[in-house]
């Protein structure tokens, strides 16, 4: 079992590096056929979107492996992982101890020494236990090595709110991870995105940090053949327009566009035309589409769950001002979480966590059509 001779090694009793070389020769030995995924219509959930991806991806490279807490025998927290160990084995997928910092760490050796680890964390909330493995090791080594090190791993698991978790597990990290050189940072929204920016990430050379959300995993999308055909994979660092408007950008990303859809069909009832973009990656961001879209609708609104300052629609906002200022008919809003940790009571949290009716307000404003006082307070 993997988690004897790592502890072995952890101890002493055995070297890493042997342990690694090890499972890198396994690994390349097993060679298993890819396997596609099907099923009986064009639905499928974010959970099977990012299931499916795994599968199909350390079907066609062995040297793909997943690593964390309760993602074997468990079938992960979440369900993600769920049939991977039966499939590829104990070698492959790797049920870890509750320590962050150590299976994190493990991850980056292997990374180094050719292996693709997807790292599971239950939540990114306890990803900070091992923040140093992930900026100082895995964002910095190519760099510092001066290109002679490349660093394929993915960090993968829940991000941002879920419900009833308060402050500590309730976090967004796309503006830590975002501003840090070095990482590829992205953030989907429907099964799509899950499923095509996944298999883009683990075929990666560089770490990637793959920033889900928690009550999205159940959530079912229509998608075409072209996603399920094991090939099919998405561009990292382009954003795809949702729907198309004339009157004002809507950017948003993971749960955040779904709310934004939702805003955009009530303001059309109004009258009002909203382009939504979606942005699926943090870092790199796709200003091109972003500025283009608001060189047509001369408005802006910036949408995200994290906190406000130093936000990802603060740095929206920056390069729309620095190539596209001429263009603004209006003052950018931008829509986020409260400045405030997350508060565990329900009505409360609500509050500190973007709407549906904050996103028209904000629309409705750039717009110039009148806002109820009394919706406006």
């Amino acid at each position: 079992m993997w988690a004897t001779s790592a502890r072995r090694a952890i101890a002493g009793q055995s070297s890493v590096t042997s342990w690694l070389t090890q499972l890198r020769n396994s690994m390349i030995k097993s060679g298993e056929k890819v396997r596609s995924f099907s099923s009986g219509s064009n639905q499928l959930t974010v959970r099977d979107a990012l299931n499916s991806a795994l599968d199909e991806e350390m079907s066609a490279d062995s040297r793909v492996f997943v690593i964390g807490e309760e993602v074997g025998e468990y079938q992960g927290a979440y369900k993600v992982t769920k049939g991977l160990l039966q499939k590829f084995g104990p070698d492959r997928v790797l049920d870890t101890p509750i320590t962050e910092a150590g299976f994190t760490g493990l991850g980056v050796g292997a990374a180094f020494y050719g292996l693709k680890p997807v790292v599971e964390f239950m939540t990114f909330n306890f990803a900070m236990q091992a923040i140093d493995h992930i900026i100082n090791s895995a964002a910095k080594t190519y760099y510092m090595s001066g290109g002679q090190i490349s660093v394929p791993i993915v960090f993968r698991g829940p991000n941002g709110a879920a419900a009833g978790v308060a402050a500590q597990h309730s976090q967004c990290f796309a503006a830590w991870y975002g501003s840090c050189p070095g990482l590829k940072v992205i953030s989907p929204y429907s099964s799509e995105d899950y499923r095509g920016l996944l298999k883009a990430a683990i075929r990666d050379p560089d770490p990637v940090v793959f920033l889900e959300n928690e009550l999205m995993y159940g959530e079912t999308f229509p998608v075409s053949d072209e996603v399920l055909d094991s090939n099919f994979t998405l561009p990292i660092g382009k954003a795809k327009i949702e729907r198309e408007g004339k009157d004002v950008t809507i950017t948003a990303f993971s749960k955040m566009v779904g709310y934004a859809l939702k805003a955009a069909d009530e303001l059309a009832k109004d009258g009002i035309s909203a382009e939504v973009i979606n942005l699926r990656s943090i870092r790199p961001l796709d200003r091109a589409t972003i500025n283009a879209s608001v060189r047509k609708t001369y408005r802006l609104v910036t949408v995200e769950e994290g906190w406000p300052q130093h936000g990802v629609g603060a740095e929206i906002s920056a390069s729309v001002v620095e190539e596209s200022f001429e263009y603004l008919d209006a003052p950018i809003d931008r829509i986020t979480g409260a400045d405030v940790p997350m508060p565990y009571a329900a009505n409360l949290e609500r509050l500190a966590l973007p709407q549906v009716e904050d996103i028209v307000r904000a629309a409705k404003r750039a717009c110039y059509r009148q806002v109820p006082q009394s919706a406006a307070a």
